[in-house]
């Protein structure tokens, strides 16, 4: 067999693992996405149940906190139909395609393209519209049908209704490129996008909105470099519901804020008591993800996995390991054994060994004032 033939088996065998199906006939019918009855098929991301509820064989969510939920199988080429409505005028939402696993650095979304769900009422601009707007998010590239100047793609029409009413989307992903009618009618359009294989998402950002007949024809899938699948399941799960320091204990809950997807942390450098932060779980062998960004007067983050020996990363001096204040920085740490390995921003730190108790708590102890995004942990081995 040749290299190239050995290379599209490769790529093949790929794409169908990923998203969990062999290629689908052209003629397949639709099946549903969303069973009216649960979320059943769907992974909360970094919104807890309370965001959703279902009713009367709707979807409906709260909007609060920003963020989404996604699919459990990764998609390559498709057909996505739903309906969807707000509940309030100026309500945002959106559908994105082709998504990594988990929300990119230091923002509650994912890096995909994104079908923007809009209230009328919201408003059109140069920059954007109500009547299905396509882009790329947080790293993803796509050229735009109708752009202008940018990398936005914009609707041909204004085909979209005002709140109460309900809207249809159809949304067609196919190697790469990315159609939406909006009520019957195709009015945007996009191109050479990047990732092309990933996981469908519904967001919640602030407004009330309802969705139903959510449902998918799967089309044959098509050879694809591994540069353009998104990131699969790690097993990640978030410990901060956005809506309360539920599942955290914090020494003082005066410091400590909940404001929406961000965790901050406002008190002056002090002594550790007042600054801990832990978990009400516990944990032996695991990994764990966050974002932090620290403000002017921040000095360092200190990350103890299982409340006893950890680490301390600083914002400044010549031994920086987190980004200049202002700035998200992302923390991954494997704790195995004796040994806590770190990364930052994607650069490994030096490895730690650990002493002290075999399980217990994941440790925040921050010195001066920062906000956290994005706090996740998983199981190692754990898909």
């Amino acid at each position: 067999m040749s290299y190239c033939c050995r290379f599209i088996t490769s790529a093949a065998l790929l794409v169908s693992s990923l998203c969990g199906t062999l290629p689908a006939d052209e003629s397949s019918e639709f099946t549903p996405l969303f069973n009216g009855k649960d979320l059943d098929g769907w992974v909360l991301v970094n919104t807890p149940p309370e965001t959703w509820r279902v009713q009367d064989g709707m979807l409906i969510c709260s909007g609060k906190p920003i963020g989404e939920i996604r699919t459990a199988k990764m998609y390559q080429n498709y057909i996505l139909e739903l309906e969807w409505r707000h509940m309030r005028p100026k309500g945002n939402a959106g559908v994105f395609v082709w998504a990594d696993d988990i929300t990119a650095r230091g923002v509650p979304f994912h890096r995909s393209i994104e079908v923007q769900v809009l209230e009328n009422a919201y408003g059109n601009s140069p920059s954007h519209t109500t009547h299905g707007d396509i882009f790329p998010i947080h790293g993803a590239v796509m050229t735009p049908v109708n752009g202008r100047g940018g990398s936005r793609a914009f609707p041909t029409e204004e085909r979209s209704k005002a709140s109460p009413e309900w809207n249809h989307y159809r949304v067609e992903c196919r190697d790469g490129e990315i159609s939406l009618a909006v009520n019957g009618k195709v009015v945007t359009r996009g191109k050479e996008c990047s990732p092309r294989v990933g996981y469908i998402c519904l967001e919640s950002e602030g407004g009330i909105v309802h969705y139903r007949n959510i449902k998918i024809k799967v089309l044959p899938n098509s050879t694809v470099e591994r540069k353009h699948v998104a990131v699969a399941n790690r097993g990640f799960r978030s410990i901060y519901t956005g809506l309360s320091l539920k599942g955290l204990q914090a020494s003082d809950q005066q410091q400590w804020r909940v404001r929406d997807w961000v965790l901050s942390y406002a008190g002056e450098p002090s002594d550790e008591k007042t600054q801990r932060l832990a978990t009400d779980e516990e944990f032996t062998d695991f990994g764990f993800l966050l974002d932090v960004r620290g403000s002017k007067q921040a000095q360092a983050l200190t990350i103890a996995p299982r409340g006893g020996t950890g680490t301390t990363l600083r914002f400044q001096g010549e031994q920086d390991s987190l980004d200049k204040p202002g700035r998200w920085s992302r923390i991954e740490g494997i704790v195995s054994g004796n040994t806590l390995t770190l990364t930052v921003n994607g650069r490994a730190i030096v490895d730690v060994v650990l002493t002290g108790s075999k399980k217990g708590p994941l440790v925040l102890v921050p010195n001066g004032a920062m906000e956290f995004a994005n706090l996740y942990v998983r199981s190692l081995g754990e898909k």
